[in-house]
């Protein structure tokens, strides 16, 4: 073999180890990229177990919080007038002892009078309490909000329009109107009117 040949051989030899050797080197580098990805691929399933938990524990937080909310609200509404029931409670016992006390024989009209009297403040404080107002507007203006009228009567020293009468009081509760004031009110007189002397004078309204 002549020296040539024997430089090609060495030079192909060399070429042949080198490639073995970036093989070797590429198959590590694919093992570590493998590796990797599995470390990853790992921490990803970790994390999107982590999240699906935490959405599992808020949907269960947010399903109590509904039924909590949903028993509060039932309650509330069962249990609504239960301040007021329990005040009205002490007002019926007093009204039981007052007819209890008229049927004895020796009932004294004036002590009736008087635990009537305390009655009636008992159940207007207990109204007070609960912002139930009366509505008795006697000399006030005509409200239709308010004031039902159930007749019109002349009446020459009222404005017309005016509440002469109140038949029976109205109530509002927190401003809300529950029951409008049975009401008479005034008209104006009519047009023409005599006068002492026979005349026709016209009324002023």
């Amino acid at each position: 073999m002549s020296k040539k040949d024997t430089e090609i051989e060495e030079k192909r030899q060399q070429e042949v180890e080198a490639g073995d050797e970036q093989a070797e080197t590429g198959v590590e580098a694919e093992q570590l990229t493998g590796d990797d990805l599995t470390t990853k691929l790992a921490e990803a399933e970790a994390k999107a177990q982590d999240n699906w938990d935490q959405l599992l524990r808020t949907r269960a937080e947010m399903e109590n919080l509904r039924r909590r909310t949903e028993r509060d609200l039932e309650n509330a509404h069962k249990f609504a007038l239960e301040r007021i029931a329990q005040e009205l409670l002490a007002v019926r016992d007093s009204l039981e002892m007052g007819l209890a006390a008229a049927d004895t024989e020796n009932a004294d009209v004036a002590s009736l009078k008087e635990g009537t009297d305390l009655t009636l403040k008992m159940l207007s404080s207990v109204m007070e309490k609960f912002a139930i107002k009366e509505v008795h507007p006697l000399d006030e203006p005509f409200n239709p909000e308010h004031h039902q009228a159930i007749s019109m009567l002349e009446a020459p020293d009222k404005a017309p329009n005016t509440v002469i009468n109140v038949m029976q009081k109205g109530y509002t509760l927190n401003d809300r109107l529950i029951r409008p004031a049975m009401v008479v009110v005034s008209k104006a007189a009519s047009e023409a009117a005599v006068d002492e002397n026979g005349s026709n004078v016209d009324e002023q309204a």
